[in-house]
């Protein structure tokens, strides 16, 4: 039965080429509409608090939409462009025209035919401009746009095209400019664009052709402005555009015709900004756009229109940019814009996504404020904000416990049964505590832990029998301490342990702490900690307190805290924060520095916006911020973002895999190549590049990868210089399998 749904693509930025050693790679994930300040993952689950009320998929500008509800569904399209125009073929695919190169890794200019399972046809008319319309009438393909030459002849913005071979037909209407819209009815072709003759005629943005002669009917509507979309239903012809006046009537940017006269209709949804999409399902017009308007409601971009009312039903995806194209074909529909996401979900300040297809899950516990931190113990989530301490059902969602504030949590960590918060606050859970509390992880009930800040708590991590906490405090358990402090976990005493860090002050001493292999790890606004200068970032001993030589030296890019958050695996020491140098390299908000020698590493995800929480599980570094753009993937991600925690190997899945898979493109190449595979079991992942006797020339990855879909990019060079032309074998070994495929490389 076919699926009800609405697909939705364009102006795609997509993985389709090749990656530097030095980048890092993202997993697509749904995004936040504001700052995510806190991200942990547990099990198959990815949780994430901050300051968003929307989740969304990021889309890249496609999704598959449900058609009742607007809810998103997979896959993406895969073009490398902006795809501006789309019909369907009549057998499950579609015709796609824009702005492109290439389509799921074929080389197309502007116009391509992709068929029911997704593969690019041979059908490749190559026009030399930008498709902006199409429409499909038999075996004839109908094409609008900026082109003067398509199909092997000249065409001045609109040709016909033969389904089969790609070849122009003799129809050539000749419009004076661009021609944006196109749609057939019978015998006749409207079309409507920006040009003041078509086919020997005045028409102004709008005109009715003959479909065998090319010839303009007497049909003349004559718009004051572009005419950028048209659907014909029945009698009645819909156009969308940036007219006021069309028909003979004031109508703003969408009106119906009489597909005899001309006139428009009474029909009046009043769009307050450009329609550039329209196509017809029934009784409902579907409209794209540049509006936040039709139809009497608020609608994003996209809208479902009653034919008969004019009003805007309560179909709303929600884009959050302007949607330039929309198709018809049966139950699915198909659709292009600016957009990035689309099909957004609400969720207050808190969410789950499945870290296997990197979707929202319908867990949705509604926070009344910010979250700022997250910890997760025996099956409940704990989230800490303004509101106070919240333990919350890691299944249901339903709140278990709370223990409210007279200020803000800003840091958890559960041990023992316990939950230890620190904050801003003097009284927490109906008890007097000043900034720092423990309570029952069960019950939620203040236990008689008391360190008694005087100051600020902004991080705290629990190793042993030790609280480690920082902040912009001055005195802890009685004990003048400056910023961090070692407390007892039983009693809340303060150790001897006393790094003695100095702060700014605007700033706190300490903001993000880690405790790895008998080393503190701390991050802050400090310039000596543990008796030794150091800028922003230090390694504590953890019996002396004394700082290493391990140092480095972040700049504070201009603004505080420098380092909101530290992650610390195996060799690697990552931190995300304001700063733009760290390690003796330029780094934009978010680095790995080796453990041992303080140098950045080359892993460089490059956030255009701050981090301020990290998280690392196996080989995946989740990232949460105010970003928009974030690693070399192609693909936008919105505040939140799963990234290969190697440097050379891209992590691409979306949805859970069922069997090995290994693809090489491209293939010939003459000089690298990039090399996808999926991995259905947890285990040691080997690439290997052998030659034709079977000798291993490079190991190109070697490392245990959990379940999911990654990318490895090959520069073409190997241990002692280049390789020479020839054939050779690609070797992928995963648990329980090889797999094997040719390469051919060309000098």
């Amino acid at each position: 039965m076919p699926r009800r749904s609405l697909l939705i693509c364009a102006r795609l930025a997509l993985v389709l080429g090749t990656t530097g050693a030095g980048s890092a790679q993202a997993q697509d994930l749904w995004s936040a509409n504001n700052v995510v300040s806190a991200v942990l993952r547990d099990g198959g689950t990815i949780y994430i608090g901050g300051y968003f009320h929307v989740v969304s998929p990021i889309t890249g500008g496609g999704a598959v939409l449900d058609a009742s509800s607007g809810a998103p569904e997979q896959p993406y399209e895969k073009v490398a462009g902006s795809v501006l125009a789309v019909a369907p073929d009549g057998s499950g695919g579609w015709y796609l025209g824009g702005n492109f190169t290439t389509v799921r890794g074929q080389p197309r200019t502007n116009l391509a035919r992709v068929d029911a399972s997704g593969n690019v046809a041979a059908w490749n008319p190559s026009p030399n401009g930008n498709v902006l319309a199409l429409a499909v009438s038999g075996g004839t393909v109908y094409v609008g746009g900026e082109f003067t030459s398509i199909g092997g002849q000249t065409r001045n913005y609109v040709a016909a095209l033969d389904a089969v071979s790609g070849a122009a037909t003799g129809w050539d209407p000749n419009a004076s400019r661009f021609v944006n819209a196109l749609t057939v009815s019978g015998g006749t072709i409207y079309v409507g664009g920006q040009f003041i003759s078509i086919g020997g005629q005045t028409r102004n943005s709008i005109a009715a052709l003959d479909a065998a002669t090319g010839a303009p009917t007497i049909w003349n509507p004559n718009a004051n402005g572009a005419v950028r979309a048209l659907a014909v239903s029945g009698g009645t012809v819909y156009a969308g555009g940036d007219f006021t006046n069309i028909g003979a009537q004031a109508r703003n940017s969408i009106a119906a015709l009489d597909a005899a006269t001309g006139g428009a209709t009474t029909w009046n949804p009043n769009a307050n900004g450009v329609v550039r999409a329209l196509a017809v399902s029934g009784g409902t017009v579907y409209a794209g756009g540049d509006f936040t308007s039709i139809g009497g409601q608020a609608r994003n971009y996209i809208a479902a229109i009653s034919t008969a009312s004019a009003g805007a039903t309560g179909w709303n995806p929600y884009a959050d940019g302007s949607v330039n194209v929309l198709a018809v074909s049966g139950t699915t529909r198909y659709a292009g814009g600016g957009f990035t996401t689309i099909g957004r979900q609400i969720r207050d300040h808190i969410a789950a996504f499945d870290a296997a297809a990197g979707a929202a899950t319908p867990w949705n516990p509604f926070a009344n404020g910010d979250v700022l931190t997250l910890a997760v113990s025996g099956g409940l989530v704990y989230a800490g904000g303004t509101f106070g301490i919240t333990a919350l059902d890691a299944a249901s969602g339903a709140t278990v416990w709370s223990a409210n504030s007279n200020g803000v949590v800003r840091a958890l960590a559960v041990s023992g049964g316990i939950v230890y918060a620190g904050g801003s606050f003097t009284t927490i859970g109906g008890q007097a505590r000043n900034n720092l509390a423990a309570f029952n992880a069960a019950t939620g009930s203040a236990t008689a832990w008391d360190p008694n800040a005087v100051g600020s708590i902004y991080t705290l991590v629990v190793s042993a029998s030790t609280v480690y906490v920082g902040g912009d405090f001055s005195s802890i358990g009685g004990q003048p301490r400056s910023g961090i402090s070692a407390l007892d976990i039983i009693s809340g005493a303060p150790a001897a342990w006393n790094p003695n860090a100095n702060n700014s002050v605007y700033c706190p001493a300490i903001s993000a702490l880690a405790v790895s292999s008998g080393v503190v790890y701390a991050a802050g606004d400090f310039t000596s900690i543990g008796g030794q200068p150091r800028s922003h970032i230090a390694a504590l001993d953890v019996a002396s307190g004394a700082a290493t030589a391990w140092n480095p030296n972040a700049d504070n890019g201009g603004y505080c805290p420098t380092i909101t958050s530290l992650a610390v695996s195996g060799g690697t020491v990552y931190a995300g924060g304001r700063f733009v140098t760290i390690g003796g390299q330029s780094r934009n908000y978010l680095a790995a520095v080796d453990a041992a020698s303080g140098a950045a590493i080359t892993w460089n995800p490059n956030p255009n916006g701050f981090v301020y929480a990290l998280a690392v599980n196996g080989s995946t570094v989740y990232v949460g911020g105010d970003f928009t753009t974030i690693a070399s993937s192609g693909v936008s991600q919105v505040r939140i973002a799963a990234i290969s925690a190697d440097p050379t190997i891209s992590v691409t899945g979306d949805a859970p895999i069922s069997e090995v898979t290994l693809t090489v493109a491209p293939n010939p190449t003459t000089a690298g190549t990039r090399i996808q595979y999926a991995v259905a079991q947890a285990g040691r992942v080997r690439i290997e590049l052998l030659d034709p006797s079977g000798r291993v020339v490079e190991t190109l990855a070697d490392r245990v990868q959990p379940p999911g879909r990654y990318a490895v990019t090959w520069d073409g060079a190997f241990r002692r210089g280049r390789l020479s032309a020839g054939l050779y074998l690609v070797r992928l070994r995963t648990p329980g399998r090889i797999s094997m495929r040719k390469l051919a490389l060309i000098r």
